[in-house]
C-alpha cells in the first residue's frame, strides 16, 4: 500500500510524514517544486506479536505501508497538473490530504488566511478538473476512432467506452469525486489505466496546533477524517519508546497517529491481512477484501497460485485460544480449503502446491 500524502503549501505534510514515519526531514519544502520523499513503516499489529511469541520463528515480518511525502501542489484550479508530478500522484493507492488548522505568524499560509474547508474544497477540485481533462480527451480520442472507422477495434467495446467516459463527464460535471460512483468490475477494468485522482481513496487530516479543537469540516462521505496535532506527534514519533509512552500519558494521547491512520487506511481500501507461521518465519500479507485463497497464495510466491491445490487455514483467534497449531490440528479447527475460498482478516494460512 502506497498512500501520499498531500496538501496546499505550509499545511504541515512534511511534519505529519515525519510524525508517521518517525523521521525528521526538515518541514521547509519549497513550494511550486515537485519533490517527493518516501519512507516504508511497519504496520502494527498486535497479532504478529502474539504469533511470534508463540512460534519463536528466526524472523518476524509485518506488513509494509509507504508513505510518500509529495510537494508541489499548488491548488491554482488550473487542472493542469506537470507531468512529473501527475506521474507521482496517479502512482499512489490512496491520498493523506493535510488541512492546515493551525495558526503561526512564522510560516504565512499560501493564500494568505486561515480556512480548512476552503482549502478541502480546493485541493478536491483541483483533482476534478484534472480528470475531468483526461475524460474530454479520451472521448476525443474516441469520436476521432468512430470516424476513421474503428481502426479494427470491436465496435460494441468502443461503444461501451464511450458510454462510460460520457458518464463519468456528467459525474465530474456535478463536481462529484469518482471515488463516489459505484462502478461495475468491468468499467473499473476500463479506467484502471487512467489514474483517476478523484477516483483514489481519501483521508482527510485536520492538522491542529497544540491544545487546538477540530474545526468542523465537510469532508466526501467517500472520505474519512483523523484530526491530530501534527508537531506535538512528531516529536513524540522521535523520543525514545518510553519516553514517548509518559510524553503521550500527559497529553492524553491514547496512541500514535501512525496505528490510528494504517487502521483508518486499511478500512477505507477494503484491505486485510493473513498470516503465514512457522519456526523460520511468522509474516503478516496484506490483500483486499474479498481475496480467494489461490490469489492470496500469490501474494506469497506466485508459484503458490499456478500450483495451488488447497490451504491449510486457522483463524487467529481459534489458534490463540487452543495454545498452538498441535492443538489446533487435533481439535480440528485446522481446516482444508479450496480454490472457492475467501481469505478473511486474521487467517492464517499454509498452502499446499505442486508446480
Amino acid at each position: 500500500m502506497k498512500l501520499g500524502i498531500i496538501g496546499l503549501p505550509q499545511a504541515g505534510k512534511t511534519t505529519v510524514f515525519n510524525a508517521l514515519t518517525r523521521g525528521n526531514r526538515p518541514t521547509s519544502m519549497s513550494g511550486g517544486r515537485v519533490e517527493v520523499h518516501t519512507a516504508v513503516v511497519d504496520v502494527p499489529d498486535p497479532r504478529v506479536d502474539v504469533l511470534s511469541g508463540m512460534f519463536k520463528p528466526k524472523k518476524t515480518t509485518y506488513a509494509k505501508v509507504t508513505y510518500a511525502d509529495i510537494a508541489g501542489l499548488e491548488g491554482n484550479a488550473s487542472g493542469n497538473i506537470s507531468g512529473p508530478l501527475l506521474n507521482q500522484l496517479s502512482q499512489m493507492d490512496g491520498f493523506i490530504h493535510v488541512v492546515r488548522c493551525f495558526e503561526d505568524q512564522s510560516v504565512p499560509h499560501s493564500l494568505s488566511s486561515l480556512d480548512p474547508q476552503r482549502d478541502l474544497e480546493i485541493m478536491e477540485g483541483e483533482f476534478l478538473l484534472n480528470d475531468m481533462i483526461v475524460v474530454e480527451r479520451k472521448l476525443e480520442k474516441l469520436a476521432d476512432e468512430r470516424k476513421r472507422g474503428g481502426l479494427g477495434r470491436d465496435k460494441a467495446e468502443m461503444a461501451r467506452e464511450t458510454e462510460l467516459f460520457e458518464r463519468l463527464q456528467v459525474i465530474l460535471g456535478e463536481d462529484t469525486p469518482l471515488r463516489q460512483v459505484e462502478l461495475t468490475p468491468d468499467e473499473l477494468k476500463m479506467i484502471s489505466g487512467f489514474g483517476f485522482l478523484s477516483n483514489k481513496a481519501l483521508l482527510i487530516v485536520p492538522n491542529l496546533g497544540e491544545g487546538q479543537p477540530e474545526p468542523p469540516i465537510s469532508a466526501p462521505n467517500t472520505a474519512s477524517v483523523i484530526a491530530l496535532q501534527g508537531r506535538l506527534e512528531m516529536e513524540i514519533a522521535q523520543l525514545a519508546p518510553e519516553d514517548a509512552e509518559l510524553f503521550m500519558s500527559e497529553y492524553n494521547i491514547t496512541e500514535p497517529s501512525l496505528n490510528r491512520m494504517i487502521r483508518t487506511s486499511y478500512d477505507l481500501m477494503k484491505l486485510q491481512s493473513f498470516f503465514t507461521v512457522g519456526d523460520d518465519e511468522v509474516r503478516a500479507w496484506t490483500i483486499q477484501q474479498g481475496t480467494p485463497a489461490p490469489e492470496a497464495a500469490g501474494t506469497i510466491h506466485s508459484d503458490l497460485q499456478k500450483g495451488f491445490i488447497r490451504a491449510e487455514v486457522v483463524a487467529y483467534d481459534e489458534l490463540i485460544a487452543l495454545g498452538g497449531m498441535v492443538e489446533a490440528r487435533a481439535k480440528g479447527r485446522l481446516r482444508l480449503e479450496g480454490k472457492e475460498y475467501i481469505v478473511k482478516d486474521g487467517d492464517i494460512m499454509h498452502v499446499r502446491f505442486n508446480v
